[in-house]
């Protein structure tokens, strides 16, 4: 059965730019500052320990590297191509300019951050919304940027969510709100009046009377400014006008026993009133002034949303699936509801453990989630999608740009030699590496656990996805682990190797002392092929729970 659901295991600039314009109805995003982050959350909730030497600080995440450089030398003609106003890339090449010299890492994740926002404009519906989840760190920087791309006149609001009730803060107000900027491709988009409950206190405060149907409060029977029509007019002696306001008859807080008589809707304001009266909904003040009308309690719908969130908690209990950064699933259910219809394109570019898939979902919403972390990819396949919702992959949802195939792997490995490699260390149960030795030699590590060790050992890996592998690659990986404090080492390859080639690595394999731990002798060096990796073959450690035998690898995505 076809699905238009999608989880997609990569980099969210690459599988968008494959998309067509206007696909998508509503974008949530929540993009990391650093999401080696969330690795470490995924593989402390597994395991009990911490990955090792995670890269913590925004500046060590984010460089101004090569890659960053390119795009930033692009970054006007893009905008350009993207129909953005010459001024605008002007204002942007200046701001550029004065960003390299006084933040140079703010640089770098403004241009991250721009390439994927353009592409996400062109994506969006014209009906559609976006809403960026992000803290005050960055938030101003974000938002001009995004008044930049989506034009100003489009920017609807700042909303506050206050995630917590009280924060420690030295020298400074305690830091308790992220913010979410809302804009839309444009001035008619989706809007859906969404409610929320009452706070306990407010309805302690205002609905304090009560009569034979109910609890109710006093609520105004006039609106602001003032009308020409009968609205204007007066009404049993009450003139609207005279305090610069007019009648607004209410439809909405009845009692349930009432009933609107025949020709009510054709009724003038005066005489709609006066059925209103006889009913006994409107109040009288007793010394002269304006009458109210009584709502009641078990009729309202509860305040309309408004850009201050106060009533959502944080992630708590049987919901959390131990990412720092996991957003409660109403504050989800909240957007959702307000910005798209049933049926309508959900997409989370950065969708980490999938709290706004599993919300889209749930509200009958078609959607996509992005994420370029495999680890991520299986425990929302396993625990959010298949535990949580009982869907079935193949039937209520499918997998894309995870490789299936040997196939399917070159043609990643020449489509994206980076994305290539990081599936290939992920794949194995590995964690792509933010700190490079000396030498630049190390693509990513499996971590494992050693009696008496308190923190985990590792094993450094190196990827190579090209025919030309040869002794010269193993040796320089040898001369890697003599160097750093890895006990192991592995090379992961795409083809097997053949004749005196094969000969040569088992010779060298053989003149390196294993590592042998309980009585058990672990290969310090091995090699493995993309085909084994496929199979469900991984290198051969101790598990990061202490025990001994082989890894359980998992090629594709589990059950």
């Amino acid at each position: 059965m076809d699905t238009p659901n999608r989880l997609y295991y990569g980099d969210c600039l690459t599988i968008m730019s494959e998309w067509p314009s206007q696909c998508v109805d509503l974008i949530y995003l929540d993009p990391p500052f650093n999401s080696n982050r969330q690795y470490n959350a995924i593989y402390q909730d597994e395991t009990g320990r911490p990955l090792p030497d995670q890269v913590e600080a925004f500046c060590d995440m984010w460089e101004l590297d090569e890659e960053r450089e390119r795009a930033i030398r692009t970054m006007p003609v893009l905008m350009r191509e993207n129909g953005i106003d010459d001024k605008v890339v002007e204002f942007w090449r200046l701001w550029m300019r004065a960003l390299r010299d006084t933040h140079p890492q703010l640089l770098a994740y403004l241009s991250y951050m721009a390439e994927r926002l353009l592409i996400m404009r062109r994506i969006l519906k014209t009906t559609g919304s976006l809403y960026l989840h992000c803290d005050p760190t960055a938030s101003h920087y974000i938002k001009a940027l995004m008044d930049s791309i989506f034009g100003h006149t489009n920017f609807r609001n700042e909303i506050i969510w206050q995630r917590t009730s009280a924060h420690g803060g030295a020298r400074r107000w305690g830091p308790i709100h992220d913010t979410l900027l809302f804009y839309t491709r444009g001035e008619h988009y989706t809007w859906n009046r969404t409610y929320q409950t009452y706070d306990p206190a407010y309805i302690s405060r205002f609905y304090r009377y009560s009569d034979e149907h109910g609890t109710y409060r006093l609520g105004d029977l006039t609106g602001a400014g003032t009308r020409q029509r009968d609205s204007g007019q007066p009404w049993r002696g009450v003139n609207p006008t005279d305090v610069r306001r007019h009648w607004a008859v209410p439809k909405r807080g009845l009692p349930a026993h009432f009933d609107f008589p025949d020709g009510y809707d054709q009724m003038s304001v005066q005489e709609r009133l006066d059925v209103l009266d006889a009913a006994g909904l409107i109040c009288w003040p007793t010394r002269g002034g304006t009458p109210s009308f009584k709502r009641y309690l078990d009729r309202a719908r509860g305040n309309p949303i408004q850009d201050m969130i106060w009533d959502i908690r944080p992630v708590s209990g049987n919901e959390d699936m131990g990412y720092d950064t996991q957003k409660p699933r109403a504050l989800l259910d909240r957007i959702i509801t307000a910005s798209s219809n049933p049926g309508d394109m959900v997409l989370d570019p950065f969708c980490g453990c999938a709290t706004t898939i599993e919300s889209a979902q749930a509200l009958g919403r078609q959607w996509m989630g992005i994420d370029i972390a495999i680890h991520a990819v299986k425990r929302v396949a396993r625990i959010r999608l298949a535990e949580r919702l009982g869907l079935i992959e193949g039937q209520d949802f499918v997998i894309e740009g995870v490789p299936r195939t040997v196939e399917g792997a070159q043609d990643l490995w020449r489509h994206d030699k980076y994305h290539f490699q990081k599936w290939a260390v992920e794949q194995v149960e590995g964690f792509v590496t933010t700190k490079r030795t000396a030498d630049g030699g190390v693509d990513g590590r499996v971590y494992f656990a050693v009696p008496g060790e308190k923190d985990l050992q590792s094993m450094v890996v190196e990827v190579k996805g090209g025919k030309n592998v040869n002794i010269v690659d193993w040796r320089a990986l040898k001369g890697v682990l003599s160097r750093d404090d890895a006990l192991m080492a592995g090379l992961i390859i795409m083809e097997p190797l053949n004749g005196a080639k094969a000969r040569n690595f088992n010779r060298e394999i053989m003149d390196l002392k294993p590592l042998n731990i309980l009585g058990i002798d672990y290969p310090r060096m091995q090699i493995l092929t993309v085909g084994e990796i496929l199979q469900g073959q991984g290198f051969k450690t101790p598990t990061v729970s202490g025990r001994h035998e082989q890894q359980p690898r998992f090629p594709g995505i589990p059950a």
